[in-house]
Protein backbone atom coordinates (compact mmCIF):
# COMPACT_ATOMS: atom_id res chain seq x y z
CA UNK A 1 0.00 0.00 0.00
CA UNK A 2 1.56 3.26 -0.61
CA UNK A 3 2.49 5.81 2.32
CA UNK A 4 0.31 8.10 3.24
CA UNK A 5 0.64 11.64 3.25
CA UNK A 6 0.10 14.63 5.78
CA UNK A 7 0.24 17.55 4.73
CA UNK A 8 0.97 20.15 7.22
CA UNK A 9 0.04 23.63 6.71
CA UNK A 10 0.10 26.84 9.47
CA UNK A 11 -1.95 29.39 8.71
CA UNK A 12 -1.78 33.18 10.54
CA UNK A 13 -4.02 35.53 8.89
CA UNK A 14 -4.20 34.10 5.23
CA UNK A 15 -8.34 34.39 4.82
CA UNK A 16 -7.55 34.96 0.90
CA UNK A 17 -5.20 32.54 0.69
CA UNK A 18 -7.48 29.68 2.14
CA UNK A 19 -9.71 29.09 -0.93
CA UNK A 20 -6.58 29.13 -4.40
CA UNK A 21 -4.10 27.01 -1.39
CA UNK A 22 -7.26 24.39 -1.15
CA UNK A 23 -7.73 24.67 -4.93
CA UNK A 24 -3.75 23.53 -5.84
CA UNK A 25 -3.52 21.11 -3.33
CA UNK A 26 -6.76 19.40 -4.50
CA UNK A 27 -5.32 19.51 -8.36
CA UNK A 28 -2.00 17.98 -6.90
CA UNK A 29 -2.85 15.27 -4.01
CA UNK A 30 -5.29 12.42 -5.74
CA UNK A 31 -3.43 12.33 -9.12
CA UNK A 32 -0.30 10.55 -6.58
CA UNK A 33 -1.89 7.82 -5.90
CA UNK A 34 -1.38 8.06 -1.77
CA UNK A 35 -3.82 8.42 1.08
CA UNK A 36 -3.27 11.37 2.43
CA UNK A 37 -4.54 14.51 4.88
CA UNK A 38 -4.16 18.05 5.05
CA UNK A 39 -3.65 19.39 8.55
CA UNK A 40 -4.70 23.34 8.93
CA UNK A 41 -2.88 24.74 11.76
CA UNK A 42 -4.55 28.38 12.61
CA UNK A 43 -2.11 29.95 14.80
CA UNK A 44 -4.42 32.62 16.82
CA UNK A 45 -5.23 34.24 13.67
CA UNK A 46 -7.43 37.50 14.11
CA UNK A 47 -8.91 37.80 10.25
CA UNK A 48 -11.87 35.05 9.17
CA UNK A 49 -9.44 32.32 8.76
CA UNK A 50 -10.87 30.02 11.29
CA UNK A 51 -14.20 30.50 9.57
CA UNK A 52 -12.61 29.64 6.63
CA UNK A 53 -11.10 26.74 7.98
CA UNK A 54 -14.21 25.66 9.49
CA UNK A 55 -16.17 25.73 5.90
CA UNK A 56 -13.44 24.23 4.32
CA UNK A 57 -13.45 21.09 6.59
CA UNK A 58 -17.08 20.61 6.78
CA UNK A 59 -16.89 20.07 3.09
CA UNK A 60 -13.69 17.82 2.75
CA UNK A 61 -13.24 14.98 5.55
CA UNK A 62 -9.77 14.61 4.33
CA UNK A 63 -9.44 18.26 5.78
CA UNK A 64 -8.44 18.35 10.11
CA UNK A 65 -8.39 22.15 11.14
CA UNK A 66 -6.67 22.53 14.44
CA UNK A 67 -7.54 26.29 16.52
CA UNK A 68 -4.75 27.68 18.68
CA UNK A 69 -6.01 29.69 21.44
CA UNK A 70 -3.46 32.60 20.43
CA UNK A 71 -0.46 33.04 18.09
CA UNK A 72 2.18 30.62 19.27
CA UNK A 73 4.33 30.91 16.11
CA UNK A 74 5.06 29.35 13.19
CA UNK A 75 7.51 26.62 14.76
CA UNK A 76 4.54 25.88 17.16
CA UNK A 77 1.93 25.72 14.98
CA UNK A 78 4.06 23.12 12.72
CA UNK A 79 4.49 21.18 16.15
CA UNK A 80 0.48 20.77 16.74
CA UNK A 81 0.32 19.53 12.80
CA UNK A 82 3.28 17.08 13.41
CA UNK A 83 1.79 15.96 16.94
CA UNK A 84 -1.31 15.23 15.36
CA UNK A 85 -0.22 13.94 11.66
CA UNK A 86 -1.46 10.01 10.94
CA UNK A 87 0.78 9.98 7.73
CA UNK A 88 4.13 7.57 6.49
CA UNK A 89 5.18 10.79 4.99
CA UNK A 90 5.13 14.52 6.61
CA UNK A 91 5.16 17.60 4.42
CA UNK A 92 5.11 20.87 5.69
CA UNK A 93 4.86 23.89 3.81
CA UNK A 94 3.67 27.27 4.23
CA UNK A 95 -0.27 29.15 3.63
CA UNK A 96 0.73 32.08 2.08
CA UNK A 97 0.80 30.38 -1.41
CA UNK A 98 4.43 31.18 -2.21
CA UNK A 99 5.28 27.29 -1.67
CA UNK A 100 3.69 25.77 -4.91
CA UNK A 101 1.60 21.82 -4.24
CA UNK A 102 2.55 21.33 -7.29
CA UNK A 103 5.98 20.62 -6.06
CA UNK A 104 5.15 17.82 -3.79
CA UNK A 105 5.42 15.08 -6.61
CA UNK A 106 9.07 15.99 -6.83
CA UNK A 107 10.02 15.75 -3.13
CA UNK A 108 8.44 12.78 -3.20
CA UNK A 109 10.07 11.54 -6.19
CA UNK A 110 13.55 12.06 -4.09
CA UNK A 111 12.26 10.35 -0.87
CA UNK A 112 12.10 7.15 -3.56
CA UNK A 113 15.76 7.39 -4.01
CA UNK A 114 16.37 6.32 -0.93
CA UNK A 115 16.75 9.97 1.31
CA UNK A 116 14.69 10.42 4.37
CA UNK A 117 14.42 14.24 4.28
CA UNK A 118 14.03 16.11 1.25
CA UNK A 119 14.31 19.99 1.90
CA UNK A 120 13.18 22.77 -0.73
CA UNK A 121 15.53 25.08 -2.09
CA UNK A 122 13.69 28.27 -3.75
CA UNK A 123 16.61 29.06 -6.72
CA UNK A 124 14.35 31.73 -7.82
CA UNK A 125 12.96 33.45 -4.58
CA UNK A 126 10.62 36.13 -5.27
CA UNK A 127 10.84 37.99 -2.21
CA UNK A 128 12.68 41.60 -1.11
CA UNK A 129 16.02 41.07 -1.76
CA UNK A 130 17.29 42.87 1.07
CA UNK A 131 14.85 42.64 3.87
CA UNK A 132 14.38 38.93 3.37
CA UNK A 133 16.55 37.44 0.82
CA UNK A 134 20.26 38.84 1.85
CA UNK A 135 19.32 37.93 5.56
CA UNK A 136 18.70 34.34 4.70
CA UNK A 137 21.51 33.71 2.75
CA UNK A 138 23.57 35.15 5.39
CA UNK A 139 22.07 33.15 7.77
CA UNK A 140 21.97 29.87 5.65
CA UNK A 141 25.45 30.06 5.21
CA UNK A 142 26.50 30.60 9.18
CA UNK A 143 23.93 27.19 9.56
CA UNK A 144 25.10 25.10 6.80
CA UNK A 145 29.14 26.58 8.12
CA UNK A 146 28.43 25.25 12.00
CA UNK A 147 26.20 22.63 11.54
CA UNK A 148 28.18 20.75 8.88
CA UNK A 149 24.41 20.04 7.10
CA UNK A 150 24.78 21.73 3.60
CA UNK A 151 21.77 22.96 2.43
CA UNK A 152 21.18 26.39 0.23
CA UNK A 153 17.72 26.72 2.03
CA UNK A 154 16.83 26.05 5.38
CA UNK A 155 13.64 28.54 5.51
CA UNK A 156 11.70 26.90 3.09
CA UNK A 157 8.91 25.54 4.76
CA UNK A 158 8.38 23.07 2.05
CA UNK A 159 9.72 20.16 2.86
CA UNK A 160 9.28 16.41 3.07
CA UNK A 161 10.10 14.20 6.15
CA UNK A 162 9.51 9.97 6.50
CA UNK A 163 7.72 9.71 10.08
CA UNK A 164 10.31 7.76 11.75
CA UNK A 165 13.25 10.33 10.90
CA UNK A 166 10.96 13.20 13.73
CA UNK A 167 9.73 10.78 15.90
CA UNK A 168 10.18 12.04 19.30
CA UNK A 169 11.33 15.18 17.73
CA UNK A 170 10.22 18.60 20.14
CA UNK A 171 10.38 22.01 18.53
CA UNK A 172 10.91 25.12 20.06
CA UNK A 173 11.54 28.75 18.46
CA UNK A 174 12.37 29.04 15.19
CA UNK A 175 13.36 25.53 15.18
CA UNK A 176 11.47 23.73 12.78
CA UNK A 177 13.97 24.75 10.08
CA UNK A 178 16.72 22.58 11.99
CA UNK A 179 14.72 19.38 11.55
CA UNK A 180 17.35 18.07 8.89
CA UNK A 181 20.08 18.81 10.89
CA UNK A 182 18.72 17.29 13.92
CA UNK A 183 17.58 14.20 10.86
CA UNK A 184 21.24 14.59 9.54
CA UNK A 185 23.01 14.16 13.00
CA UNK A 186 20.92 11.34 13.71
CA UNK A 187 22.07 9.44 10.83
CA UNK A 188 19.81 10.37 8.40
CA UNK A 189 20.00 10.54 4.40
CA UNK A 190 19.39 14.44 3.64
CA UNK A 191 19.03 16.20 0.51
CA UNK A 192 17.11 19.12 -1.18
CA UNK A 193 15.46 20.29 -4.19
CA UNK A 194 14.51 22.94 -6.58
CA UNK A 195 11.21 24.42 -6.02
CA UNK A 196 8.99 26.93 -7.47
CA UNK A 197 8.94 30.35 -5.25
CA UNK A 198 5.31 33.02 -5.89
CA UNK A 199 5.44 36.53 -4.65
CA UNK A 200 3.07 37.03 -1.79
CA UNK A 201 -0.16 38.32 -3.75
CA UNK A 202 -2.51 38.48 -0.63
CA UNK A 203 -1.84 39.32 2.97
CA UNK A 204 1.36 40.63 4.71
CA UNK A 205 4.89 38.22 6.00
CA UNK A 206 5.20 37.61 9.02
CA UNK A 207 8.94 37.85 9.56
CA UNK A 208 11.36 40.57 8.83
CA UNK A 209 15.29 41.03 9.30
CA UNK A 210 15.21 40.55 13.14
CA UNK A 211 14.35 36.72 12.26
CA UNK A 212 18.49 36.09 11.37
CA UNK A 213 19.13 37.26 14.78
CA UNK A 214 16.69 34.50 16.33
CA UNK A 215 17.65 31.97 13.69
CA UNK A 216 21.26 32.38 14.70
CA UNK A 217 20.67 32.22 18.20
CA UNK A 218 18.38 29.10 18.24
CA UNK A 219 21.15 27.07 15.91
CA UNK A 220 23.57 28.28 19.12
CA UNK A 221 21.51 26.37 20.80
CA UNK A 222 21.03 23.67 18.51
CA UNK A 223 24.71 22.76 18.39
CA UNK A 224 24.88 22.49 22.29
CA UNK A 225 22.41 20.35 22.48
CA UNK A 226 23.98 18.29 19.90
CA UNK A 227 26.94 17.98 21.44
CA UNK A 228 26.91 18.84 25.14
CA UNK A 229 23.36 17.65 26.10
CA UNK A 230 24.09 14.09 27.25
CA UNK A 231 27.22 15.54 29.38
CA UNK A 232 27.00 19.48 30.14
CA UNK A 233 30.46 18.89 32.20
CA UNK A 234 32.45 19.02 29.24
CA UNK A 235 31.21 22.52 28.70
CA UNK A 236 30.54 23.97 31.93
CA UNK A 237 33.26 22.34 33.61
CA UNK A 238 35.80 23.67 30.51
CA UNK A 239 34.76 26.79 30.95
CA UNK A 240 35.47 26.73 34.59
CA UNK A 241 39.15 25.15 34.35
CA UNK A 242 40.10 27.90 32.09
CA UNK A 243 38.66 30.27 34.47
CA UNK A 244 41.01 28.81 37.40
CA UNK A 245 43.72 28.57 35.36
CA UNK A 246 43.54 32.24 34.69
CA UNK A 247 43.03 32.71 38.14
CA UNK A 248 46.36 30.89 38.80
CA UNK A 249 48.35 33.12 36.28
CA UNK A 250 47.19 36.29 37.45
CA UNK A 251 47.43 35.20 41.22
CA UNK A 252 51.22 34.27 39.88
CA UNK A 253 51.93 37.19 38.18
CA UNK A 254 50.64 39.22 41.22
CA UNK A 255 53.29 37.99 43.53
CA UNK A 256 55.82 38.26 40.90
CA UNK A 257 55.09 41.99 40.41
CA UNK A 258 54.99 42.57 44.23
CA UNK A 259 58.44 40.35 45.20
CA UNK A 260 60.74 41.10 42.13
CA UNK A 261 58.83 44.35 40.92
CA UNK A 262 58.27 45.63 44.08
CA UNK A 263 54.59 46.69 43.19
CA UNK A 264 51.97 46.63 45.87
CA UNK A 265 49.10 44.42 45.48
CA UNK A 266 47.12 47.32 45.41
CA UNK A 267 48.70 49.23 42.63
CA UNK A 268 47.03 46.90 40.23
CA UNK A 269 43.70 45.65 39.57
CA UNK A 270 45.06 41.58 39.47
CA UNK A 271 43.96 40.92 42.88
CA UNK A 272 40.40 41.72 41.93
CA UNK A 273 41.01 39.47 38.41
CA UNK A 274 42.03 36.81 40.54
CA UNK A 275 38.91 36.54 42.80
CA UNK A 276 36.73 37.33 39.84
CA UNK A 277 37.80 34.60 37.38
CA UNK A 278 38.32 32.25 40.54
CA UNK A 279 34.44 32.46 41.43
CA UNK A 280 34.13 32.23 37.60
CA UNK A 281 35.44 28.75 37.61
CA UNK A 282 34.05 27.65 40.73
CA UNK A 283 30.53 28.75 39.55
CA UNK A 284 31.20 27.21 36.54
CA UNK A 285 32.20 23.89 37.55
CA UNK A 286 29.00 23.46 39.77
CA UNK A 287 26.88 24.70 37.56
CA UNK A 288 28.15 21.70 35.15
CA UNK A 289 27.13 19.49 37.66
CA UNK A 290 23.92 20.68 38.43
CA UNK A 291 23.52 20.03 34.55
CA UNK A 292 24.54 16.47 35.01
CA UNK A 293 21.97 16.12 37.61
CA UNK A 294 19.27 17.05 35.01
CA UNK A 295 20.68 14.61 32.19
CA UNK A 296 20.47 11.67 34.57
CA UNK A 297 17.45 12.58 35.66
CA UNK A 298 15.65 13.54 32.50
CA UNK A 299 16.49 10.31 30.86
CA UNK A 300 16.14 7.71 33.83
CA UNK A 301 13.05 8.97 34.98
CA UNK A 302 11.18 8.39 31.57
CA UNK A 303 13.30 5.72 30.87
CA UNK A 304 15.09 7.27 27.91
CA UNK A 305 17.15 5.70 25.75
CA UNK A 306 21.03 7.66 25.12
CA UNK A 307 21.08 5.73 21.43
CA UNK A 308 18.71 5.08 18.90
CA UNK A 309 17.98 1.53 17.07
CA UNK A 310 17.72 1.47 13.29
CA UNK A 311 16.62 -1.88 13.29
CA UNK A 312 17.02 -5.45 14.37
CA UNK A 313 17.60 -9.30 12.89
CA UNK A 314 15.99 -12.15 15.50
CA UNK A 315 16.29 -10.40 18.54
CA UNK A 316 14.01 -8.54 20.42
CA UNK A 317 14.39 -4.64 20.75
CA UNK A 318 17.08 -3.81 23.75
CA UNK A 319 15.45 -2.33 26.45
CA UNK A 320 16.86 1.12 27.45
CA UNK A 321 16.14 0.89 31.30
CA UNK A 322 16.81 -1.00 34.41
Amino acid sequence: MPDMLSIIIPLYNEQDNIGPLAEKLDAVLPSLGNPFEIILVNDGSTDDTRARLDALAAGNDRVRVVHLRRNFGQTAAMMAGIDLARGDILIPMDGDLQNDPADIPRLLAKLDEGFDVVSGWRKDRKDNPIKRNFPSKVANGLISAISGVRLHDYGCSLKAYRRAIIKGVKLYGEMHRFIPIHAAWQGARVTEVGVTHHPRIHGQSKYGIERTIKVILDLMTVKFLDKYAQKPMYLFGGFGLASLLVSAFFFVFMLYCKFVLGKSFIETPLPLAVVMFLLIGIMAIFMGLIAEILMRTYHESQDKPTYIVDCTRNCKEPKSGP
